[in-house]
């Protein structure tokens, strides 16, 4: 929750309704909830200090003041994922709101985002999702209205391929993550291997800190092989399923792994078949887990 800055009273009407959408961009931004909700206390902290008169939208000057916030930090973000362990993904985050603007934005789109550059990724978040006009996106990134334009094409031409071709519904894929569940824990690889693309891939962000791939898994076999390790772990060492949840949008699990190690598994379905598979064991990332989940 935003804290009341200097004894203020709680947050403002105003303010209090643009939250949602406010930590949902800079999550998007940042790729941290964490530290999107440290933007927006942040922003929050603006907000009070500004001179009301001269804001006609308070939502749209929100989100610029976000939008600024969120570049600033991936300034020194971009140097820690430089020297980032291993594979990165997101914090996951669980069930976004029904109606929330940015619920098609899952967790292959995320990973999209994050290889544009900032000012491709606030252009095209702000104008493409938001529904901002080009102007008011040019005053947000600090661009002429044109390079806005270009900005944003560019990162639709980079961001098409990520976006889901083939949808699947959320009864349908966490039946699909309940099967998964079941053949991967029980060791039944046979069972497994029916419910795998071909070209499957394979993610495992444990950031330097606890066991994981140190690259992506490609390819059915090469995932079957890992997993059928993995079980003889799991018959030493139960796995103990939390519960079944929408991860980034994504149908998925989360488990409590021995020792005590919280763990989400997001699985992107694709005609019926896993087609890519993402686990956050990072400990630092899965801090808020047990409390979403």
């Amino acid at each position: 929750m935003i804290a009341p800055c200097n004894g203020a009273a709680a947050p403002e009407p105003s303010f209090q309704e643009s939250r949602p959408g406010l930590v949902r961009l800079a999550y998007r931004m940042l790729g941290s909830m964490a530290d999107a909700e440290d933007v927006v206390q942040d922003a929050y902290a603006r907000w009070l200090a500004a001179d009301r008169d001269t804001v006609r939208e308070p939502a749209a000057f929100l989100r610029i003041v976000v939008t600024w916030l969120c570049l600033n930090h991936l300034k020194s973000a971009r140097c820690r994922r430089e020297t980032y362990i291993g594979p990165w993904l997101p914090e996951p985050i669980f069930d976004p709101d029904a109606g929330d603007d940015l619920d098609d934005i899952t967790l292959p789109l995320m990973m999209a985002l994050e290889r544009l550059s900032p000012l491709e990724r606030a252009a095209f978040l702000l104008h493409d999702v938001f529904g901002m006009a080009f102007p008011d996106v040019a005053r947000a990134i600090g661009r002429e209205e044109a390079a806005c334009r270009k900005l944003t094409s560019r990162a639709r031409t980079h961001l098409r391929e990520a976006r889901p071709r083939f949808t699947v519904d959320r009864e349908e894929g966490l039946k699909i993550a309940a099967a998964f569940f079941a053949a991967s824990r029980s060791g039944d690889m046979g069972a497994l291997r029916t419910l795998l693309a071909d070209d499957v891939v394979a993610t495992v962000d444990g950031g330097g800190k606890v066991p994981a791939s140190p690259e992506p898994l490609i390819g059915r076999d090469a995932v079957l092989v890992r997993h059928e390790a993995r079980a003889r772990d799991f018959a030493r060492n139960s796995s103990r399923l939390v519960r079944y949840a929408v991860i980034d949008g994504l149908p998925g699990f989360v488990t409590v792994e021995t020792p005590g190690l919280m763990q989400t598994t997001a699985l992107q379905v694709r005609q019926g078949l896993v087609a890519a598979i993402y686990v956050v064991r990072n400990p630092d990332k899965t801090l808020r887990v047990s409390r979403d989940a």
